[in-house]
């Protein structure tokens, strides 16, 4: 299979359903993974030996994993997570092998493309930014009694659950370095596709960290928005659409897009959000790539077939 070179920023279950659908449109695949997970077992790594958190790198390496039998065994192993209050309980030992690989070897991308090979993946994975990052968010609402008063949320893992309104969010450090690689790639890419994913912990991470941002800006990929299928839940509990294109503009302000892709199910007034994408320079295409039967979950077939269409023949949705 030939198609066009395509890099996918992102991290976690979205960014691992943009990699399992895109895989039916190219064989010419590069994952730039978010590194401020500080939860669960990448967290308990991450501060232990103080390196990237892994997990979101293992999701993204399993999505890629070659359909045989050996990647398919390779790829349980490496999401296989161990059960019990011992000091393994919640390791995913795909993470412990990562970190394993990054002790052996100084170039953490090197043992990424190790992991990779024992996947036999279909494409490569790269971390987003060269140090762990960690996520702050300025959030209102936290205050039943002042519900305008603005709070400094610390942290990924509480961001992602935060019950207020998430107003901006920014990194620390405010000016990490970025993999030459994965600022190549993004550089060298036909299309490059955000989202979908947790909007700010996730997603906008990588408009934050500069040289990501500026090779964003310069690329002459095509630059492809993919709006959540739930997108008012959790860190963006009562967002619309237009409202994740206004805070993308605002963390954003030189970056245009070519495309947003939503489904319909996320649409109340297609002329309304198009407008919005209009001003970022986009075309909306709608079209249904969710699950029927499992709602908030992407339909691989639907969703390769959404992509396929915007990447080959970049038609808008009336």
């Amino acid at each position: 299979m030939t198609g066009p070179v395509v890099a996918a920023l992102g991290g976690g279950h979205g960014l691992a359903a943009t990699l399992t659908a895109l895989r039916y449109v190219t064989d010419e695949l590069t994952a730039i993974v978010t590194v401020a997970d500080d939860g669960g077992s990448s967290g308990r790594l991450r501060e232990e030996f103080g390196v990237l958190p892994p997990g979101d790198l293992r999701m993204a390496l399993a999505a890629l994993c070659s359909e045989s039998e050996w990647g398919h065994t390779w790829r349980d192993v490496l999401q296989h997570r161990f059960a019990g209050d011992g000091p393994l309980g919640g390791h995913a030992l795909g993470n412990l092998l990562i970190i394993a690989l990054w002790e052996l070897h100084d170039d953490p991308v090197a043992g990424l493309d190790l992991v990779a090979r024992l996947l036999q993946a279909q494409g490569r994975v790269l971390p987003m930014a060269a140090v762990p990052l960690t996520i702050e968010a300025d959030v209102s609402g936290l205050d039943p009694a002042d519900p305008d008063a603005v709070r400094v949320v610390r942290g990924q893992a509480t961001v992602a659950v935060t019950p207020g309104t998430v107003e901006t969010v920014r990194l620390v450090p405010a000016d990490p370095p970025a993999y030459p690689e994965s600022v190549a790639a993004i550089r060298s890419a036909d299309w490059v596709v955000l989202g979908p994913g947790s909007w700010f912990t996730s997603v906008m991470t990588h408009l934050l960290v500069p040289e990501v941002r500026e090779a964003l800006e310069v690329t002459r990929a095509r630059r492809l928005l993919v709006l959540n299928l739930d997108p008012g839940t959790g860190e963006t509990a009562g967002f619309s659409a237009e409202r994740h294109l206004e805070t993308f503009a605002a963390l954003a302000p030189r970056l245009r897009l070519d495309a947003v892709l939503a489904d319909p199910a996320v649409v109340d007034d297609a002329e309304h959000l198009a407008e919005h994408c209009t001003r970022l320079g986009a075309s909306l295409f709608v079209a249904t790539v969710g699950r029927r039967d499992r709602p908030g979950e992407h339909d691989p077939l639907r969703f390769a077939a959404a992509l396929r269409d915007i990447v080959t023949t970049s038609r808008p949705a009336p």
